[in-house]
């Protein structure tokens, strides 16, 4: 096991034993790895985390990922195939383990369509101006404010039109938890805009009073990390020092069973 340090270059692959656990191959700040992390925690399936360093990726690791991506789940019986890109995994966790936990699609096929619509919108509505604002290097690019805002008010409106605490109605469900990671993030926007910047109480009501009860989930609560830490790492990415390992020591780790 990785004991929470990145396996970078000249690194061995960690030899687990054979306990039929899900083995995930992950990066402490990765929006998308948490995603992953997210679902298998939600569904309280046992897994193995192993981390890698994504500036110095291990020569093995192209092995397990060829897109030397993260995440990627290596599944007990089909060693040296892994399935990877977060929303495959996620689908796949959710089909392979119907009867742990709870389910985190609608049952409906056409809610389950709709949700998986949204998930969509949000990585072209949301994400996409998230990273353009916060990684610009020549001044914020013009309209992206904007376009970020909008992309939210689509989820303030779904919100309120379903009249539920979560999208997945009492409960976070799939939606919720794909989501949610940039929704931890958010806050990292007054690195680029400035400590005064903040969502606007009124315009997005809902979605903050979502967001307050994520942070209380347990699934959530396993992966949580607060703003002054995934600060510290994009400093540390902006400076080009890219420290995965810059709460090692004391970080609260990604639950390895």
């Amino acid at each position: 096991m990785s004991n929470g340090k990145h396996l970078a270059k000249g690194s061995t692959p960690p030899v687990l034993g054979n306990d039929g656990k899900l083995r995930l191959y992950s990066m402490r700040f990765c929006p998308y790895a948490q995603r992953v992390h997210l679902i298998l925690d939600a569904k309280n399936i046992a897994y193995h985390t192993i981390y890698i360093n994504l500036s110095e990726k291990p020569e093995w690791y192209f092995d397990k990922n060829p897109l030397g991506k993260v995440p990627a789940l290596e599944v007990p019986g089909k060693e040296n195939i892994t399935l990877y890109e977060s929303l495959v995994v996620a689908d796949y966790i959710e089909e392979a383990f119907p009867d742990k936990q709870r389910k985190l699609y609608p049952s409906d096929p056409f809610k389950k369509a709709q949700d998986r619509i949204l998930i969509e919108r949000f990585n072209g509505a949301v994400i996409s101006p998230y990273y353009r604002i916060l990684f610009s290097s020549d001044g914020i690019p013009p309209g992206a404010i904007t376009e970020f805002g909008i992309g939210l008010d689509i989820f303030e409106t779904e919100l309120k039109n379903r009249g539920t605490s979560y999208y997945g109605g009492d409960k976070p469900g799939m939606l919720d938890y794909m989501i949610w990671p940039w929704c931890e993030r958010v806050d990292l926007l007054k690195f680029a805009l400035g400590d005064k910047y903040e969502l606007d109480k009124q315009r997005f009501g809902k979605l903050l009073q979502w967001r307050d009860l994520m942070e209380k989930d347990d699934a959530v609560q396993k992966s949580f990390l607060s703003t002054e830490n995934h600060t510290k790492f994009l400093q540390s990415r902006k400076s080009g020092e890219n420290n995965y390992d810059i709460l090692s020591n004391n970080a609260k780790k990604l639950r390895v069973d």
